[in-house]
């Protein structure tokens, strides 16, 4: 006999993404980039009361540090959304955002690769 199917877990996604970001489609800055580190400020000032959930959760999983993209899955957002509201977040002075490392800073490939090839035949 065929089981039910499970219930697919609730998403809340009432709200369209041009209500959250005020209706606003672009980001306040251009160098915000969806690999962009961010991290809570932890000498930022208080969230005002009229924050939003979106920015309330982007500021709480930012406590660690994660790329835009990492904090876009982990919301459930369109990144363009997080986008906005990171930038709003940063501007406000309650996130930090960090360009990520850049290529000429990491190791080649091929290093990479046979650093694993041998950890592997330990």
């Amino acid at each position: 006999m065929n089981e039910p199917a499970a219930p697919q877990e609730y998403s809340d996604q009432a709200v369209r993404p041009f209500v959250i970001t005020g209706g606003r489609v672009r980001a306040s800055r251009n160098t915000i980039s969806v690999d962009t580190l961010l991290r809570a400020a932890s000498d930022g000032p208080p969230l005002p009361l009229t924050a939003t959930r979106e920015q309330r959760a982007l500021l709480k999983l930012c406590a660690r540090l994660h790329t835009l993209v990492e904090a876009a899955v982990k919301l459930q957002l369109p990144v363009s959304v997080v986008m906005i509201v990171a930038c709003d977040l940063v501007d406000s002075g309650h996130l930090h955002a960090r360009p990520p490392i850049p290529q000429a800073g990491r190791p080649p490939l091929e290093m990479l690769q046979e650093l694993l090839d041998g950890l592997r035949n330990l």
